[in-house]
């Protein structure tokens, strides 16, 4: 099966999400549009549930979408990248259904 293949590989994905914690030290200014995307950061621990469900680590990516629309062009860069923690999700849904 394919799927069984790859799932090792996608769930590298979720590393995206650690670019997230540049947040930490140069924030979001609060006059940025975005917060409610931003707030979806806190996905990012779905990732965790790659420990358990290979490839499901891919969710971890979204971690990255707390720096969403950053005011840095390169932060805000990782913040769009966090889009690719939706990879994950076919691989969590196979294993919860």
């Amino acid at each position: 099966m394919v799927i069984a293949s790859v799932a090792p590989w996608v769930g590298l994905i979720g590393l995206i999400g650690l670019a997230g914690l540049a947040g930490i030290r140069r924030p979001v200014l609060p006059t940025r549009s975005g917060a409610a995307i931003r707030m979806l950061g806190l996905l990012g621990l779905a990732g965790l549930a790659g420990f358990w469900i290979d490839g499901a680590g891919a969710m971890g990516a979204f971690g990255a979408l707390g720096l969403w629309n950053h005011q840095s062009p390169a932060l805000a860069f990782w913040g769009r990248l966090g889009w690719t923690g939706l990879a994950g999700l076919p691989f969590a849904l196979v294993t919860l259904v």
